[in-house]
C-alpha cells in the first residue's frame, strides 16, 4: 500500500497530529465520539459473529458465534445504555495501550542499527506515552474534558514523533545510497 515504511510513518504522524489538533479543539465530542464508534464496533462484530453461525456446518461452532455475537451486542447496548461507565473503561484501556506503546518504543531505541536522534526520538516519544497511560491509571475518573485534552497533546506529540522518525529513516535511506562503496571497483582489462 504503501511504498515505504517512512511514508507510512509520515502519514500516520500527520493523522495523529490533526487529531490530536481535533481533541483539543473540540474535547467534549472526543469522548462521546469514543464511545460511540465502540458500540459501533461492537454491533458489528454481533453481525458478523451472527453470520459465521449461519454459515458454520456445526452445532458446536454456531452455539459458540451466537455467544460472541450476543456478547458483542450487550457489549455495544452498554456502552450507549451508560456511556460514562463505557468511557472510564475506555480511559484504562487507553491508558494500557499508552504504556505498551511506550515501553515498545523505548525497547526498540536499543537497536542496534539506530542512530543517535532516532533513539532519543524513540525513548522521548516512548516515555510520554508511558507517562500518558500511568496518568490515566493514576485518575480513572478524570472528566472527559481532560483525557481529551490528554489525548489530544499525546497525540500531537506521538505524531510529531512518527513525523521525525519517518524523516530520519527516509534520510538514513538516503545517506547510505550517496555513501561510497566500501569494495574498489575492478578495472576492466
Amino acid at each position: 500500500m504503501f511504498r515505504s515504511l517512512s511514508t507510512a510513518l509520515i502519514l500516520r504522524g500527520i493523522v495523529a497530529v490533526v487529531l490530536g489538533i481535533i481533541a483539543l479543539v473540540w474535547p467534549g465530542v472526543t469522548i462521546l465520539t469514543l464511545v460511540v464508534l465502540f458500540a459501533v464496533s461492537a454491533f458489528v462484530a454481533a453481525a458478523v459473529q451472527a453470520m459465521f453461525a449461519v454459515n458454520s456446518a456445526t452445532g458446536g461452532r454456531v452455539a459458540g458465534h451466537l455467544l460472541l455475537g450476543l456478547a458483542d451486542l450487550a457489549a455495544g447496548v452498554i456502552a450507549l445504555a451508560w456511556p460514562g461507565a463505557t468511557a472510564r473503561v475506555l480511559v484504562l484501556i487507553v491508558g494500557c495501550w499508552a504504556v505498551f506503546a511506550g515501553a515498545f518504543g523505548i525497547v526498540v531505541a536499543f537497536r542496534a542499527d539506530e542512530l543517535a536522534r532516532s533513539r532519543a526520538v524513540f525513548i522521548l516519544s516512548g516515555l510520554g506515552a508511558v507517562a500518558f497511560g500511568v496518568t490515566l491509571f493514576a485518575r480513572p475518573a478524570m472528566g472527559a474534558v481532560a483525557l481529551a485534552s490528554l489525548f489530544g497533546l499525546f497525540s500531537l506529540t506521538n505524531g510529531a514523533g512518527l513525523i521525525m522518525q519517518g524523516i530520519g529513516l527516509r534520510q538514513n535511506r538516503q545517506n547510505r545510497k550517496t555513501r561510497p562503496s566500501i569494495v574498489p571497483h575492478k578495472k576492466a582489462a
